[in-house]
């Protein structure tokens, strides 16, 4: 369907078009067989864990837009803040290094630290050289203000700072998974993945711009019928609230969008608590033997959850699904993960 490309109006794509670009794309769609016959779909998987190197993952599409927008504002400080060993955080440090920008991120963790962790993201966000505040446990009401304190002291020292939400997860960081759905419908074109549109798009939801952004494009270049969101924090309510923000800002930014394509937060992807439960650890190791391999936070989660949906949900099975793998291998190397046969 060539002419799906063409179903925005020029000023719509001229908005995709505005980036900085750090995908090393477009990111593979590839089918692994003994995967999808375990679990009963007719399964692809876009590698968005391939998006580049250190800096690969779902971030980096969205940095493509916000750092564009920061420099576009004459910024020389990128500042934003995570989990302590946040793939967003380690994306966006990597990025203003490449750029000759500063970072300053603030981090929170779930105990108090005495220092930040020479592992996994938090060692890289140290190689690099951003400047890191451990925050300790905050609520996630008050980390947006967190953001805002950090922006203001960089200000007072007379530098140029540019927020960044957590996750990236605006309208403007949403921007990189339409793109990522018209690079979607270019594969498919092409011939890739048999050249149909999928039924279903899966992939770990955390802070929902992910979520938006492919609900967004999905429907406007006729990707997939519908998107679903696997919570990976207990809250899915709250995620459900902040996908339709995002989808809300979208609209703003690229007026002729349209309706998304139908989406669900879904909260299987959780086991009863944020950590991994013995079962969740279990399955991860039982993908790895397949050779697909998941990360503890975020698409370990999320592919947990749908496997879950296949077992619970008869008419899952068949179904054409792409999961989009969106990085987090770093986070694996941040833990004892307790390996643990299958």
């Amino acid at each position: 369907m060539v002419k799906a490309l063409f179903a925005l109006k020029e000023e719509s794509l001229h908005a995709l078009g505005r980036r900085r670009r750090f995908v090393h794309g477009p990111t593979p769609i590839v089918r692994m067989p003994r995967l999808a016959d375990r679990l009963g779909l007719d399964l692809w998987i876009k590698r968005d864990d391939a998006s580049g190197g250190a800096e690969a993952g779902n971030k980096l599409r969205k940095l493509e837009y916000l750092v564009a927008d920061a420099l576009s504002q004459g910024a020389d400080t990128l500042v934003t803040g995570g989990h302590v060993q946040s793939n967003h955080a380690r994306t966006t440090a990597i990025v203003a290094a490449t750029l000759g920008l500063r970072c300053a991120l603030s981090l929170w963790s779930d105990k108090e630290h005495a220092s930040v962790p020479a592992t996994g993201n938090a060692l890289i966000d140290q190689m690099v050289g951003a400047e890191i505040e451990l925050l300790g446990p905050v609520p996630v009401s008050q980390r947006a203000a967190a953001l805002e304190e950090a922006a203001a002291r960089i200000a007072r020292r007379g530098g140029r700072p540019y927020i960044i939400p957590e996750g990236g997860s605006n309208g403007v960081g949403a921007l990189g998974y339409v793109q990522a759905c018209r690079e979607i419908r270019k594969q498919l074109d092409a011939g890739l993945a048999n050249g149909k549109s999928f039924d279903v798009i899966v992939h770990a939801c955390g802070s929902g711009g992910t979520a938006a952004g492919l609900a967004a494009g999905a429907h406007a270049f006729d990707v997939a019928k519908s998107v679903h969101a696997m919570a990976i924090v207990p809250d899915a309510t709250s995620l459900r609230h902040a996908v339709g923000r995002i989808i809300g800002e979208l609209g703003r930014l690229m007026p002729d969008l349209g309706a998304p394509s139908a989406w669900t937060v879904d909260p299987r992807g959780q086991d009863g608590a944020e950590s991994l439960s013995v079962a969740q650890r279990r399955f991860m190791v039982e993908m790895a033997r397949y050779g697909l391999i998941l990360d503890p936070v975020y698409t370990g989660k999320a592919f947990w959850g749908l496997a879950r949906a296949v077992h619970e949900d008869g008419s899952w099975v068949g179904k054409r699904v792409l999961f989009v793998h969106t990085g987090g291998l770093p986070g694996l190397f941040s833990q004892d993960f307790g390996l643990v046969d299958p």
